[in-house]
């Protein structure tokens, strides 16, 4: 069951405290990440790989570098553990494990600098307003704009598959946006705002179906600007709906209405909404099997990660909308998915899963990688979705 409750307590403060995500489920977390190996004494840090993303096909904790699109990740749970308990233990790890990506601000290889200095630098700054931490996430905004092509209006997502597009754009990209909102409104500069702006409308013309339902590549050319190709990468088919690229498309528009007020980004997450809820329709548990298009899915891997992306947003989203009605369903739809996640049918045994706090996510299930495994970045978004609950409950 979901640990959060609400009493009839006639104390102001007693109210206050009954509306909270519930100690026991803090306290769970926190036993559950303790026994990750890189929180222990004897852990070598000079590894090249240091940060936890999923586990290996032999059962240990498969560890990436600062490179990784998600070495972010895990510095954001620490952080995340952190704000939602308020003990320093969770802030000096979340500290060290940010300070490690430091360089990763000059690093355009990929898109993924968003991804991954927003869930780390982000949320450290937020917390701390250490300058320093400023800076690198100024200079993280400056390597992401970069990649930028005006004649197309994106941002290109990944420079290798060179044999397969010309300049792929992934749904996923939306997410990296949220840096170049940041920097706008830190420096004044427009030009960050331009570019996130310019990215998402691009993207809202090109990588929609009628239904809403997204596409998770789109192939442009260079020459022209035209998409070229709209096709998959992770999802079941060219035409069907990789269930987490449905869900960054729900947050992405969410974090782009918030940043900037612009109804078109509110409607677009309204529309995405209404697709996963009425649509697509999710199974009875409110997790979904890692596509959303899939017709026989007894068989099929749940996507944990899927669930705890849509959760956040649509918290997130409920605080947005102007409609009631959509208001009440989306707290509703979060409150049973973070309900069901927080069960043993997705949360680990305590002890087990080497410190990752849920299981059965699905990574890229046509590539045959990290199927039915945990993921890191469900559990970034798990807590973040908590911690969003929490302020829901504190404010109302």
């Amino acid at each position: 069951m979901l640990l959060i409750v609400v009493c009839s307590c006639k104390s102001k403060n007693a109210l206050k405290e009954s509306k909270l995500v519930k100690v026991e489920l803090i306290e769970k977390i926190e036993n559950q990440l303790k026994s990750s190996p890189v929180l222990q004494d004897d852990f070598d840090f000079s590894k090249r790989s240091v940060f936890p993303r999923t586990l290996d096909e032999s059962g240990d904790v498969g560890l990436v570098s600062k490179r990784d699109w998600t070495s972010g990740f895990y510095p954001g749970v620490l952080w995340y553990s952190y704000l939602l308990s308020e003990k320093p233990y969770w802030k000096e790890k979340a500290t060290a494990f940010t300070e490690l990506l430091e360089s990763e601000q000059l690093n355009a290889s990929n898109h993924d600098i968003g991804f991954k200095m927003m869930s780390s630098y982000g949320l450290a700054y937020k917390d701390t307003k250490n300058e320093d931490y400023k800076q690198v996430l100024i200079q993280s905004a400056k390597t992401l704009i970069t990649r930028f092509d005006e004649n197309i209006g994106c941002i290109r997502s990944w420079d290798h598959h060179k044999d397969k597009w010309e300049f792929p754009v992934i749904i996923d990209n939306l997410m990296n946006l949220e840096l170049l909102y940041w920097a706008w409104k830190e420096t004044g500069d427009a030009v960050y705002l331009n570019i996130a702006n310019t990215h998402a409308k691009t993207t809202l013309k090109n990588h929609f179906r009628s239904d809403y339902s997204t596409y998770h590549v789109v192939n442009y050319d260079t020459i022209t600007g035209v998409a070229k190709d709209k096709v998959t990468h992770q999802g079941y088919a060219d035409n069907s709906c990789w269930a987490r690229g449905e869900a960054w498309a729900l947050y992405g528009y969410t974090m782009a209405y918030r940043e900037t007020q612009d109804s078109e980004f509110l409607k677009q997450a309204e529309y995405v909404a209404n697709y996963i809820l009425n649509v697509a329709k999710l199974p009875n548990d409110f997790v979904p099997t890692w596509d959303f298009s899939l017709k026989d899915v007894a068989e099929e891997p749940k996507d944990a990660s899927a669930a705890a992306v849509m959760a956040s947003a649509f918290y997130e989203l409920s605080t947005l909308t102007t409609n009631s009605e959509n208001k009440k369903e989306y707290v509703s739809v979060a409150d049973k998915m973070i309900a069901s996640l927080s069960t043993d049918n997705y949360f680990n045994v305590p002890g087990t899963g080497h410190g990752f706090l849920l299981k059965h996510s699905t990574g890229a299930k046509p590539g045959g990688g990290e199927i039915d495994v945990p993921l890191v970045y469900a559990d970034y978004y798990y807590l973040e979705a908590l911690y969003r609950k929490k302020g829901i409950l504190t404010t109302n």
